[in-house]
């Protein structure tokens, strides 16, 4: 992969990482707990969520191996008993976080089709970078050509967008401990079966390492790659 490509999936992680924490921190103010906003955590400057191991080195690493970078930010604090209702509302503040990604990536696809439709030549560059997609694994590995203008290194950047947001989406979707699908789960749960099932948080990072290891996120991204291929193919 070339240093561009590095640098771009480095950059749209740590964003997706950034849009990711300030939406669980904004959502949470919004239903009571300031906790995440008094430790400056709502907002958008990636350097208030950065954590120097997942968020820099290992995505750093994973790209120089040729795999899809992947990371995460320090967790937002969140402290419950602030909530007026506790367990909806942190099903909310739980969702709030891919929720975020997964309008982000939406409104890039949907830029990309624009360009698409409206620019010849990046639709041609746009069909070359859908095709190495697949060519590739599953995964965006783009071989720039020397005719590199802007408009193609933008739609680079917003394909990138959307399959980063889109997969970090869907991991945090999860509903293992301490993933925040756990969080919309046991929201949804009666109190006795959300107890129960709390019982499995400290076996879930050995949960969620093997579900990695049998390739289940490759089965969750299919549906974006059928959207890809629908709305840009």
């Amino acid at each position: 992969m070339n240093v561009i490509s590095i640098v771009i999936q480095i950059f749209v992680l740590l964003f997706a990482i950034t849009v990711h924490e300030a939406a669980h921190g904004w959502t949470a103010k919004k239903m009571g707990d300031p906790t995440a906003y008094n430790m400056g955590r709502v907002t958008l400057n990636p350097i208030a969520h950065i954590d120097p191991f997942g968020t820099i080195l290992l995505p750093l690493l994973l790209s120089l191996a040729r795999l899809p970078a992947f990371g995460w930010a320090k967790p937002v604090m969140v402290n419950p008993r602030n909530f007026r209702n506790p367990r909806r509302d942190n099903l909310w503040v739980s969702f709030a976080g891919p929720a975020a990604n997964i309008s982000v990536a939406l409104v890039s696809l949907i830029l990309l089709f624009l360009m698409k439709l409206t620019i010849p030549g990046v639709g041609r560059f746009i069909q070359a970078l859908i095709n190495g997609f697949f060519r590739q694994m599953g995964f965006l590995l783009p071989v720039l050509s020397r005719g590199f203008y802007p408009l193609e290194g933008l739609a680079l950047i917003l394909i990138m967008t959307v399959l980063i947001n889109s997969y970090f989406a869907l991991f945090n979707l999860i509903p293992v401990p301490p993933l925040d699908g756990s969080g919309v789960l046991m929201g949804l749960l009666s109190d006795q079966a959300a107890f129960r099932y709390d019982r499995i948080r400290p076996f879930g990072f050995i949960i969620v390492l093997f579900l990695i290891y049998m390739g289940f996120l490759d089965i969750l991204m299919w549906p974006v790659k059928l959207m890809i291929v629908i709305v840009l193919g």
